[in-house]
Order: structure tokens, then C-alpha cells, then sequence
């Protein structure tokens, strides 16, 4: 994209015009490229990939094996007349992908694989249509709002040299990550969904039988529980400052940890909101 400006006899300068350009990039960068290989960029097979590792839980098709390097294999080898189409592709450690060699799924003693290949993904598509109603109510608010595949983010980590974390890749999100981040001495914020307690109305023992009521009541001098609070004892076995989330009881006795203590020591940090701050 450049600037133009344009000069005429009765005025010096008249406008400035855009003038937009559309570059070969992928020329520009390789110059002998052809054919089918302009179809694929720099994120070539990422997509498959982080698809193939949700679909097979990050764990290699026939050992089981989870933390170590998987590859991408043929269920039916493409010797065999297998194709590239996802339903024809599994994850497998070396060891296993090397002892498969050509044989099928089936032969190998896995004739499982090939139908649990193309089982739906059901969870990810409830997944997917949240996470656009999700994107839809952000952009509503006026901010800025940018978006990136699964591939995209992963591809920004490995070029940035950043750990599989959940706070690393929310900082390599979408096509403007920079190219240098500097997050030494950063504390990530993380929030924890805990819920609201339950509606269960009596305890029980380890075999099912109700041994306690459980009150209908919510709160009591104020307090609910899962309120954050800080107890300052002053004497006894448990005396000096104590913080954590309580459970409330019908009577002047709450649990804060593994001790009660009197409600009249407390002081509400937040209010029990479903959620926790992890740091």
C-alpha cells in the first residue's frame, strides 16, 4: 500500500490518492514456488494437527502413551491406498508408527481405530457455537476484539519460544502477536469457577445413609458459604491470622480450614461469586 500524491498546473497539490497493491508474498519469499504448494502458507498441517490432538486427547493412538512426541500417521498407509483425509489419520509415539510400518490399523491389532476415527466430535461443536455467540456479545461492547485459530496461536509459541501454558497461549492469540513478548517477572491472573455449593439437603456416610439435615438457610450473621475471609484469633491453640473460604453453620461455629472459629473473628475478604482468584 503507498501514498501517491498528485500534481497539477492550477494547484500544486491536488489529493492524496491510495494506491493499493496486491503482492505475491509467497513469491517474493520463494521464489521457485508453484503449484499446490501456494495453497499451503506457513501454517501448513497445523490445523490438522491441533484438530488430531483434541480428537485423539493428546495421547498416541496404540500405546497410550501421553507426554511424549506424537506424529502424524495413516490409519490405512497412503501405500496402501490410504488418503490425507482426516478421517484417515491417528497420532502415534515413533516407536508404535515405526513398528505399524505399512500395515493397516486393523492389522496392526487396533481395528477399533478406524471407527473411533470417525466418531463426531459432539463436545466441539457445542464448543464452537458457544465460543461465536461468546465473540458476537464481545464485540457488541466496543472493544477491540481479534480472533485466531488453534494453529495460529500454537505456531506464535513455538516462534516466541514460550511453554505449553494456558496464560502463554492467550498471549499468542491472533495474527498481531509481536514478534518479541517480554513476560519475565509477570504473574499471570487465573480465575477458578467454583460454583455455588449444592442443593443437597442431608449429609450422608460412606454407604449413602443420611446422617445430618442440612438447612435450607444460605447465609447466617451475614456470612455465606465460600466467602473469602481473613480471622484474626487472639489467643488459643489457633491464635494469629488465618485466610481462606468458610462453611457456614446455623450457630456462632464456622470452618475455616480444619478449625471452627467464632464469626466474630472474621472479616469478609469477597463474597462467594462462583469464582476464585489463583495466583
Amino acid at each position: 500500500m503507498t501514498w501517491v500524491a498528485r500534481l497539477t498546473r492550477s494547484c500544486p497539490l491536488t489529493a492524496l490518492s491510495q494506491e493499493l497493491v496486491r503482492f505475491d508474498m509467497q513469491l517474493m519469499q520463494h521464489a521457485e514456488i508453484a503449484g499446490v504448494a501456494y495453497q499451503q502458507g506457513e501454517l501448513a498441517g497445523c490445523e490438522v494437527r491441533e484438530y488430531l490432538l483434541e480428537k485423539w486427547h493428546r495421547t498416541c493412538a496404540y500405546c497410550h502413551k501421553t507426554g511424549v512426541p506424537l506424529q502424524v500417521e495413516h490409519i490405512i498407509p497412503k501405500a496402501r491406498g490410504g488418503s490425507d483425509r482426516v478421517s484417515n489419520l491417528t497420532l502415534a509415539c515413533g516407536p508404535c508408527n515405526q513398528q505399524k510400518g505399512a500395515q493397516t490399523a486393523a492389522e496392526f491389532g487396533f481395528p477399533l481405530i478406524q471407527a473411533q476415527a470417525k466418531q463426531p466430535l459432539k463436545d466441539a461443536a457445542a464448543v464452537n457455537a458457544t465460543r461465536w455467540a461468546l465473540y458476537e456479545a464481545l464485540k457488541g461492547t466496543g472493544l477491540p476484539v481479534e480472533t485466531g485459530t488453534g494453529g495460529r496461536t500454537k505456531y506464535n509459541r513455538t516462534r516466541l519460544g514460550f511453554a505449553k501454558s494456558h496464560w502463554g497461549d492467550a498471549a499468542c492469540v491472533g495474527a498481531s502477536t509481536p514478534d518479541a513478548l517480554h513476560v519475565a517477572g509477570m504473574q499471570p491472573l487465573g480465575i477458578k469457577a467454583m460454583g455455588h455449593g449444592n442443593r443437597q439437603m442431608c449429609g450422608t456416610d460412606r454407604f449413602g445413609f443420611p446422617t445430618r439435615h442440612r438447612g435450607r438457610a444460605t447465609t447466617f450473621l451475614g456470612f455465606a458459604t465460600g466467602d473469602l475471609v481473613r480471622a484474626r484469633i487472639p489467643q488459643g491453640k489457633h491464635a494469629g491470622t488465618h485466610t481462606g473460604r468458610i462453611t457456614i453453620r446455623q450457630r456462632a461455629s464456622f470452618r475455616l480450614g480444619r478449625m471452627n472459629v467464632h464469626p466474630k473473628y472474621l472479616t469478609r475478604v469477597q463474597r462467594s461469586d462462583g469464582y476464585a482468584v489463583c495466583l
